[in-house]
């Protein structure tokens, strides 16, 4: 209890300005509770459909889910005008409800825990300065993966054997293992109804039958992407909602995290 007062206490940091871009994780456990960010804490929908609050007064934008069943994710906030800084912390809930830091409070910018992470416990990162996709062993041993001309490296995904996927600003790419770069679909958002660029297509996720899904939110579209290469859109928002991640339970039905205008979030499942 006293490390959530303490979790509680410093992190709760807010900024309008601060949080401009939406959540894009949703994550299912091994009973099949679904668990996403609103930006202000994670919430858990059961199985049998009741919402429960699993970790408050958290700003996540990533969450990430391990064998055990334990949950992490970030809390980022803005320390206001005054200091134009940013800080950050980690954090992660085991099954049973207990939440600790796995790294306290500090300033900056998180670049050392990446929530992208395969079956054997690599971290994946992109440093996009260098244009690489990093990765990093459990022994905390970190090789460079890939370089290549990223036009913006945006969100990363990793199916259970290291091959990463990305969004390279509207295009989806795929790095193996060994270093290939291959670019699977372009222009994955054709115009923008919504936000600039950079938001137009946001997070992606997998499936196990090795299909990518992309949020085009600039299309207001789910969009799966297959090993060929083809494109299928396999959900719709409506306004003022718009898809920014989501999740393929094993059963197959297909949870979809939308933001709104006003940078509310929800996810409802397309079955």
């Amino acid at each position: 209890m006293q490390v959530m007062r303490t979790l509680i206490a410093c992190l709760l940091f807010t900024a309008a300005s601060a949080f401009a871009h939406p959540s894009v994780s949703v994550v299912i456990d091994s009973k099949g509770n679904v668990y996403y960010s609103d930006l202000t804490q994670i919430l858990r929908i059961a199985p049998n459909g009741t919402q429960t609050v699993a970790v408050p007064h958290v700003h996540s934008h990533e969450l990430y889910l391990d064998a055990n069943d334990t949950l992490y994710g970030e809390n980022l906030w803005y320390n206001g005008d005054a200091l134009k800084t940013w800080g950050y912390a980690v954090w992660k809930r085991t099954s049973d409800g207990r939440v600790s830091f796995v790294l306290p409070p500090r300033t900056g910018f998180n670049e050392d825990f990446s929530f992208v992470r395969d079956a054997a416990g690599n971290q994946y990162f992109a440093v996009h300065d260098r244009n690489e996709i990093r990765r990093r062993s459990p022994d905390g041993r970190t090789i460079t993966m890939a370089r290549a001309p990223f036009k913006d490296i945006r969100w990363l995904s990793v199916t259970p054997n290291g091959v990463v996927y990305l969004i390279d600003l509207l295009d989806l790419v795929r790095v193996t293992p060994d270093g290939k770069v291959t670019t699977i679909a372009r222009n994955l958002a054709s115009h923008a109804l919504i936000g600039d660029d950079r938001h137009r297509v946001q997070g992606l996720f997998l499936d196990r039958a090795g299909n990518v899904y992309v949020a085009a939110s600039a299309e207001r579209m789910v969009k799966r992407i297959t090993p060929a290469g083809r494109i299928d859109v396999v959900a719709r928002s409506t306004f003022p909602w718009s898809p920014s991640g989501g999740a393929v339970a094993p059963n197959g039905d297909l949870w979809v995290l939308e933001y709104s205008v006003t940078n509310q979030q929800r996810v409802r499942k397309v079955r």
